[in-house]
């Protein structure tokens, strides 16, 4: 059973790749940025919002 387009989540997360590094850049749907190197600690602080979430900030 699909879900109806209403119900969808417009979240949008962000990674890009940083060339000529091993750098990634994270932003995260409501604005705060973050980068790191290892892509799972990016998307665990991605998903673990808001904590370590500060909105149009980066993070500490």
């Amino acid at each position: 059973m699909s879900t109806p387009s209403a119900a969808v989540s417009r979240e949008v997360y962000r990674i890009d790749w940083l060339p000529g590094t091993d750098v990634l850049h994270g932003t995260c749907h409501c604005g705060a940025e973050n980068t790191a190197e290892d892509p799972v600690r990016m998307w665990e602080w991605m998903l673990a919002h808001p904590e370590g979430h500060q909105p149009g900030g980066t993070a500490p």
